[in-house]
């Protein structure tokens, strides 16, 4: 089987790149399309209707009221309760020492929030899916 090798080299200072001269080749074959400006007369109606429209929206925002999400509520819930209370004291205390330079070098916490977080999880999911449904 024959052997194949593939030499590459760079432009040198003042030489026109291959990039350059294939996007050059490529301009030369496919159509360029310029936007016009819109005239002023053009802007200032645009101008009138996009207000229009944003005071539109305004009004159906108003009349759309959502209901509020129970979800982080319930979190906030979880993380103060007793099965999650040594995982928040725990982070806590890290975050402390780490906000105060008392902690090693690199450290962040991050095993400590996601054991918090997961028990958190894990308590809100019930409590929020028995209110969604």
């Amino acid at each position: 089987m024959p052997s194949s090798s593939v030499t590459v080299t760079l432009p040198a200072a003042g030489e026109e790149s291959v990039f350059s001269s294939v996007s050059s080749f490529f301009s030369s074959l496919l159509p360029v399309a310029h936007a016009e400006e819109e005239s002023s007369d053009d802007a200032e109606e645009s101008e009138e209707k996009e207000s229009e429209d944003d005071e539109e929206e305004e009004e159906e925002e108003e009349d759309e009221d959502e209901p509020e999400d129970p979800a982080p509520a319930i979190y906030e819930e979880c993380e103060k309760s007793k099965a999650c209370a040594p995982l928040k004291h725990h982070f806590d205390e890290c975050s402390k020492r780490v906000e105060e330079g008392k902690g090693y070098e690199g450290e962040n916490c991050i095993e400590e929030f996601f054991h918090l977080a997961h028990c958190a999880q894990e308590c809100t999911a019930p409590k929020l899916f028995a209110k969604l449904v």
